[in-house]
């Protein structure tokens, strides 16, 4: 009786827990989402449920690095308000992803012939299970801030969805066992692949875009069988996509080579493309107030595209554009009225009106290095949260004018992006997993 009583406690906490989450994502975007109980016209799939309490994917719950709670601390070092620390063996930049007591990180060794995935414990940091990926291909080429372990996993409380890229997609249950497998053919990019899964209800949704034979796909979730796979004609691209809902019809959203494309979940086809992003492309898509934000590569033009359309959309759809000043890797946030970018080719911040694309402000983030920021930037409490590739956080209160906060400085090379659970930060470095808090 003790015991049940226990699991009904625990069960009742967590569905505070997921409520006050999901309240909380319609405060963080405030007239972005629900207004008066109705639906946006356009809003982010974001995860629901059990979900909604955890970081169970690339940019978390609501798909856009938005924390929620409060009580999040907003100064660390390397020894300051650190909960633990645990070692991460071999190399990867793939960001923790968390389902109840445990965070998944992928890595690899000997220059990607051995890549696995890894399992800790939420609680204190032990290393659980590693399981390694069956032998077979590797990238013919990485970049040093890619390498051959950068595709976050995804989870649904289940499985754990990876991908390891010409080695193929993996499901592995919560102890480690390969559930299934699936070769996704020769994959021939030249920084190697990077782009992480995507999960929309039953199935995976991941593209590749390579040299030849570039696509988007969707498998099964539960056996691994390939639902759908459409050729697309972009050469090159590191992105990862997202699920939208358009006054009721569900899109999946690709960002990349010179336009921006949507694609029936169902089916696999093309519904809509967009002109004007660049050649390369990394930065995830944020959604808010009727539009699809779509940062282009290399301090390319940010673009504001209506979703929903038909056909080639790029003279009806397209909302507003900034010309210059986009990030290279990190991706766009929105948070409250603004979109915060980072330029990594120049260390600078801007923020843009969000529903006019009008500058608001820029600010330098410590010293100008070209390609010196990696991690996508979170938003919890207030702030917006930039961390460079040498381990230091700038924070930044959120508004309509720059302030910065604070600097932390964890001393550690940080090419990976930051999970926020239960008022908790996760961050890997090149060495560790820390845990940071109160």
């Amino acid at each position: 009786m003790t015991t049940v009583l226990t699991r009904a406690r625990l069960a009742g906490r967590r569905n505070l827990v997921c409520t006050a989450t999901a309240i909380a994502f319609v405060l963080v975007l405030g007239p972005a989402l629900r207004v008066m109980g109705q639906e946006p016209a356009v809003r982010m799939i974001a995860d629901e449920g059990e979900a909604a309490g955890y970081w169970p994917r690339w940019r978390g719950p609501s798909g856009q690095g938005l924390g929620t709670g409060s009580g999040y601390v907003d100064t660390w070092s390397a020894t300051e308000s650190v909960v633990w620390k645990t070692p991460v063996p071999g190399s990867g930049n793939s960001s923790p992803v968390i389902w109840g007591d445990r965070i998944f990180l992928t890595t690899a060794y000997d220059g990607g012939r051995r890549v696995s995935v890894l399992a800790y414990r939420r609680s204190d940091g032990r290393l659980l299970w590693e399981t390694a990926a069956p032998q077979g291909r590797t990238d013919s080429g990485a970049h040093f801030k890619n390498g051959h372990a950068s595709a976050t996993a995804s989870t649904d409380g289940q499985r754990v969805y990876v991908s390891f890229g010409p080695r193929g997609l993996f499901a592995l249950d919560f102890a480690g066992k390969i559930l299934w497998e699936r070769d996704l053919g020769p994959i021939e990019a030249y920084h190697g692949a990077a782009g992480s899964p995507l999960l929309y209800r039953d199935r995976v949704i991941l593209y590749q875009d390579q040299y030849r034979g570039s696509f988007i796909a969707a498998f099964d979730t539960r056996t691994g069988r390939q639902i759908w796979r459409t050729p697309r004609d972009a050469n090159t691209g590191w992105g990862t996509p997202i699920a939208v809902r358009v006054a009721g019809r569900d899109e999946i959203i690709v960002s990349s080579q010179q336009r921006v494309q949507a694609y029936d979940p169902e089916r696999g086809r093309e519904l809509w493309s967009c002109g004007g992003t660049t050649y390369e492309v990394i930065p995830t898509p944020v959604v808010g107030y009727g539009m699809v934000f779509c940062a282009s590569g290399r301090a390319g033009p940010t673009l504001a595209i209506k979703p929903g359309g038909t056909g080639d959309v790029t003279a009806t759809h397209l909302a507003w554009t900034s010309p210059r000043g986009s990030p290279f890797v990190p991706s766009p946030i929105l948070y409250g009225d603004q979109l915060y970018m980072v330029n990594d080719m120049a260390s600078i911040v801007t923020a843009l009106g969000a529903t006019t694309g009008k500058t608001l402000w820029q600010g330098r983030l410590g010293v100008a290095r070209r390609e010196g920021f990696s991690a996508s930037p979170v938003a919890v409490d207030g702030k917006i949260f930039f961390t460079n590739d040498d381990g230091e956080t700038f924070v930044l209160r959120a508004g309509a004018t720059f302030e910065l906060l604070h600097v932390n400085d964890i001393g550690e090379r940080t090419i990976a992006s930051p999970a926020l659970v239960d008022g908790r930060w996760y961050i890997r470095t090149d060495r560790n997993l820390y845990a940071i808090g109160r």
